[in-house]
This record gives structure tokens, sequence and C-alpha cells, in this order.
């Protein structure tokens, strides 16, 4: 992982907070080595502790909510996927003046994939695709919505609001004319009909780990979980891998064409909204949203 600047606002962590808190929930671990782990990410802030464990604490409101998410439903999950996925060993409650739930989870070893040159990229689309199809065909009753499940139109003001704000932004080079082209078309293609699927919802690279052979070994991060449209977790197809290996995950999932069309909008809108917003904030987050709108516009 990378190590990201962070924007205003967010609750401040420290070595010495964490250190408190971890000796007043779980004593037995308060002499563990503890050490900040670098993360492109904007939610949570991550410490390692001792050689086994991660700690990650809610940087805001939002992320405390994804916690309990995770809580609740990752012990459930987790037989049912062919990755590995956040173990909870010990769940944190606010003290110290921290406000929110925290929790302590099991190391998982690995290296985030690098966006458009993934090690083995066929390989990796096909690790993505069981994955996917895997959380997909979860049953488990009472499943919470999606963070990102809805209909693609409930992202048409945002994405339009990005757009206008890219435009009064020429040094990133974001040819709006075309973007807009491609939202347009999206917008007309049909919505999901069929029964809401389960999903991670924030298949970024920065949640995805890989080994030294470039294949899919955890996926992190679930706090966007839960049933919505299925193109919500093709996200990888443009955030993460190559053209041919692009098709190679479509084809293991058996995507049509209007899903395909929705899940590229859908990845699309989260690349305009976010460069913006982290271009001076969040190097990982930005050049992510750069290479999702390079990778669509080649594509259309």
């Amino acid at each position: 992982m990378t190590t990201a600047q962070t924007r205003p606002g967010l609750y401040p962590v420290d070595d010495d907070l964490v250190r408190r808190l971890v000796a007043g929930r779980f004593p037995r671990w308060a002499e563990l080595p503890l050490e900040r782990f670098p993360s492109g990410g904007t939610v949570n802030a991550v410490f390692r502790l001792g050689e086994g464990m991660v700690v990650r604490l809610p940087l805001l409101a939002g992320g405390a909510e994804d916690m309990s998410l995770e809580r609740e439903w990752l012990p459930r999950l987790a037989p049912l996927l062919p990755t590995a996925v956040p173990e909870v060993l010990g769940a944190g409650e606010p003290a110290e003046g921290y406000p929110w739930r925290w929790s302590v989870y099991r190391w998982l070893a690995g290296e985030n994939p690098r966006a458009g040159a993934p090690a083995e990229p066929a390989l990796l689309a096909e690790d993505l695709a069981d994955f996917v199809a895997a959380m997909r065909s979860v049953t488990l009753p009472g499943a919470p919505q999606a963070y990102r499940g809805g209909p693609l139109a409930a992202l048409d003001a945002s994405t339009r609001a990005a757009i206008a704000e890219l435009r009064g932004i020429p040094g990133e080079g974001v040819d709006c004319d075309a973007v807009a082209a491609v939202w347009e078309e999206a917008l007309g293609a049909p919505g999901w009909d069929g029964p809401p699927v389960w999903l991670h919802a924030d298949l970024m690279p920065g949640n995805l780990l890989v080994d030294a052979n470039g294949r899919l070994t955890s996926v992190i991060d679930f706090g966007c979980m839960g049933v919505g449209d299925p193109a919500c977790d093709l996200f990888p197809a443009w955030n993460l891998l190559p053209a041919g290996a692009r098709e190679v995950f479509r084809e293991a999932l058996g995507v049509d064409d209007a899903t395909w069309t929705r899940g590229r909008a859908r990845t699309l809108s989260q690349a305009l909204i976010a460069l913006p917003y982290y271009r001076t904030t969040n190097p990982t987050m930005a050049d992510t949203a750069r290479h999702v709108i390079r990778a669509v516009l080649g594509e259309a």
C-alpha cells in the first residue's frame, strides 16, 4: 500500500491513542509492537499489532457504521467465499475520548495489485470473477442494501456536477465531452430487473491483496457490502485490469451488454467524483480515478 495524504475533518488518531485503547480493552495485547500501516484509504486508520493482527479505527462516523456491518456479516460470509476476508479477533468500543467502535483483525499478508499492470492479469481476472460469482450466489437472509446498489439514475446529479467541476480544472486533461457522452449513453441502458444480489460494492485495488505470483488471496474492507445491482461489482474491469484481462473477467461472469454498460458507467461516475475531491489530498485515490477515466474512454 502507499501512504496517502488525508483530507481535513477526519478524527485525529495516533499511536498513543491506539496503545491506550488496546491496553484498556485487550490488556493481553498491550505490550505487542504497534506501528501505523501506510494506506491510501480514506475512511479508516490502520495499525499493525504484533506480527499477526491489525487494528482498524474509523476516522469518521460513516466508517463506524461500516465497522458494525463487518462485525455482523463477515463471520457469515467467510465460509462461502473463495478468498480470505477480514476476521475479527477483538471488538473495541468507544474509550479514551475516541467516539466509535473499532476492531482488531487477523493480519492478512499480500500486496495491492497495480492498476493497469497486475503481475498475472488473466489469472487475476479469473480469481476476481470467482469471488464476484461467489458473492452473487450468497443467499443469507436479512441482507442490508449495498452502499452503491441502487439504480444508475441515482448517480446522475452528482456525476454531472463532477463533470462540470472538472471542466474548470484544465490541468487534469479530462475530455469532459467524451465522459459526458459515455454517461448519457449508459443512462439509456436497461436497468437491473432481477433480484438484488450480494455485493462487496467497493472492489478497488486497495481492497484487494495478491501474493508474489499475482494471484488474489484476500479481499478486505467490506463496509459497503449488501445487495443490489450486480453491475456494482464490475469495478475491477476498469480500475485494475488491462483490456485483455477485462474480457476474461467479463466472459467468466457471463455479463450481458446492459450490465456491462452500467458497470462501466458506475465505475466512471465514482472516478469523476473522486478526482476533483482527492486530487490535492489523496494521491492514491486521485491516480486510480485518472486510470479509470483513461480505461473507460479507451474502451468507448
